[in-house]
Order: C-alpha cells, then structure tokens, then sequence
C-alpha cells in the first residue's frame, strides 16, 4: 500500500519493513508476554505452572530477535527519529529493558532452585516484568501517532510524565488487555486436558475487558485519525477489520475452536499495529508543538547507498529467520499436560524421560 503509485522509495520501503517487523513482535511476543502475567496465576500447583512456562521456554528469546532488528533497521535507516526516539523516550525504553532483562532471568532462573520461595518470587517478577512491558509498548506506541512536544530541532521537550497522558494509558492498558487475551487462548492451543480447558476458561472472563479497552482506544485513534491521517479512510477499514476479529474471537472461543479463536487475535493485532504505522505516515514522530515540524521518512532518512545495502541484506536474511522460527515451531508443536512435568524438578528430569536419558535395556 505504501509502495503505491506515488510512494515507491526506498524511505517508504524501510518504514514498512519496520512496520512488519513491530508487527511481528508483538502477534509473537504478545501471547509470551500473556502467558507470562497468566501463568503464576492459573497455574495451581507447580507441575501445572512449569507446564503453563513450558508453552513458551523454547522460543521466547527468538523473538526478541524481531525487536532487536526493528531497534536496529530504525537506527540504520532513520539515524534521525532514532535520536530523538531514544533520547527522548529514554527513562519509558530504558523501564522497558530493565524489565525485558527481569523477565528473562526469570524464564531461566525460576527453576534452577528448588525452594517454592525462589520459585514464588521469580513467578512475582515475570507477572509484573511481562505486564510492564506490554503497558510501556503501548504508552510509547500511542504517544508516537498522538503526538508528543518537540522543538524545531526535532528534539523531545517533555519528561517521562509527558507520555503518561489518557490516550497513552489507555493505549497501554489496552495492550495489556489484548497480549493476556493473546496468551489465554495460546495456552488452550498448548495445553491437554484440565489445564487447556482452563486457559479457555480464562479467555472468556478475559475478553470482555480486552473488548472494553480496545473499542476505546480504537473509537479514540478513529476520531484523531479522521481528521489528521492522509489514508484515514483506510485507516479507519483497518481499525473496523480489528473489532470485527476481536469479536470473532469470542464465539469461536466459546465454540472451542480455539485455533481461529487465536488466529483472531493475532489478526487483530496485525490490523491495529498496521493501522497506527498507516495513521503515522509519512511522519516518523508526530510534534505536537505548534510551530515545530513533525519528524518524516524523508527529513530523519539515511543517504541512498546505506538504504541500499540495508535492502539487500535484508532480502538474503530475513527468509532464513522465518524459516528457522517456522520450523521450531513445527518440530516443538505437541500439546503439553500436568502429568509431563509431575515429579520434575530440573533439567535432568527431563532428560531422564527422553530416549537419549534413559538407560538402555538388557535381555533376558
């Protein structure tokens, strides 16, 4: 759509390219960060929380690979809205990375110790490290499409508080709301027996705030989109698709195909992240000081021959990155249950129960 008639540059290519991979990261990290704020609490004893984890220990640092390439493209491609993006945001991205960094020590650490304190306090710090994180992403998202001060430098003028404003905390509690949603119905996909009907079960009692928010945040973005975008009506096809598979999601929840229940969401979360990029183009970070220009693809883009080069590499790697995810998510897609990880309280455990551990049989 960007590279229509009219928009075919390689600035308009960059910008949607990191459009996808912010897209990326949040349908696939969405359902982690879930997963994260629901287990400790659905979860009633420990075999049901490691089988909760278990959902998501194989492949939660992958994709912080799509963030770190999206943090990455933004710095390549636009040095200029990375620089005030990161100077400014500094405290809200560097509360996002303390609790990124949390969050995983958590994953790994939560079981190394077999104390139900060490495991309790870990449990703690994922439920409230995942929870931050989607509210910060969403403050920050909706603050850049909203707007924010910046003087004729292009330089941010407000504080931490500055981004903490009604449409942001909304866009925050909004995501919070949509990734436990996520999450809920990723685990009824996972999980057999008792613990999947469960997940289901939160899901429903879940949905109807993620309803709430999200109807909210959109109506909002809607009437600013309206009257500010350049593509407001495809703006606003987008935001309405959004509501449609958000609705969707309950009665196929309901119905226990939880399959397209969960393809629903994820769906949803492509159609609103696509619609805030869409709202945002061609700005970069939209001012929202009279008199101070908002920042553009254009005015914070790197010179033609880094553009280039960036676009060939991409095209080489990216499809091996893609492959690679896929293919994990083949080769580890059966469901789990309580009864994997009863009487497990390490590495070794496990191991004993695979082939590889266990000791080979004699005759006779």
């Amino acid at each position: 759509m960007l590279l229509a008639a009219g928009y075919f540059n390689l600035q308009s290519l960059w910008f949607l390219l990191i459009a996808i991979l912010w897209i990326g990261y949040f349908v696939l990290e969405g359902f982690d960060f879930g997963v994260g704020m629901l287990y400790p609490v659905i979860g009633h004893d420990e075999p049901e929380r490691r089988a909760y984890l278990g959902t998501i220990l194989p492949f939660w640092d992958g994709y912080e690979v799509w963030v770190l390439v999206a943090g990455g493209a933004t710095f390549a491609a636009f040095p200029g809205w990375y620089a005030s993006l990161f100077s400014g945001f500094y405290l809200a991205l560097f509360l996002i990375l303390l609790a990124l960094i949390v969050r995983g020590v958590a994953i790994e650490y939560r079981n190394k110790h077999n104390s139900v304190r060490w495991k309790k306090t870990w449990d703690v710090a994922m439920t409230v490290s995942s929870g931050l994180v989607a509210l910060l992403w969403g403050v920050a998202f909706a603050n850049i499409v909203h707007g924010v001060p910046l003087n004729k430098s292009g330089d941010y003028t407000g504080n931490l508080l500055t981004l903490l404003n009604g449409y942001g905390i909304l866009g925050g509690l909004t995501l919070v709301a949509v990734f436990a949603l996520h999450g809920a119905l990723f685990l009824s996909l996972r999980m057999r027996g008792e613990l999947e009907e469960r997940a289901r079960t939160t899901a429903l009692r879940i949905w109807p705030v993620a309803a709430v928010l999200l109807i909210a945040f959109l109506a909002w973005s809607s009437v600013d989109a309206a009257s500010s975008a350049p593509r407001r009506i495809v703006t606003l096809v987008l935001f309405g698709a959004c509501l449609l598979l958000a609705a969707a999601s309950l009665p196929l929840t309901w119905m226990h195909r939880l399959g397209a229940a969960f393809a629903a969401t994820a769906g949803a979360i492509v159609l609103v992240v696509a619609g805030l990029f869409l709202w945002l183009y061609p700005n970069v970070l939209v001012s929202s000081t009279r008199g101070s220009p908002s920042l553009t693809i254009f005015s914070t883009a790197s010179n033609h021959y880094s553009l280039v080069a960036m676009t060939i590499v991409a095209v080489l790697f990216v499809p091996i990155v893609l492959a690679y995810q896929a293919w994990a998510f083949w080769v580890l897609r059966a469901r789990l249950g309580k009864e994997d990880f009863e009487g497990v309280h390490g590495p070794l455990d496990l191991l004993a129960r695979t082939p590889l551990g266990r000791a080979p049989e004699t005759e006779g």
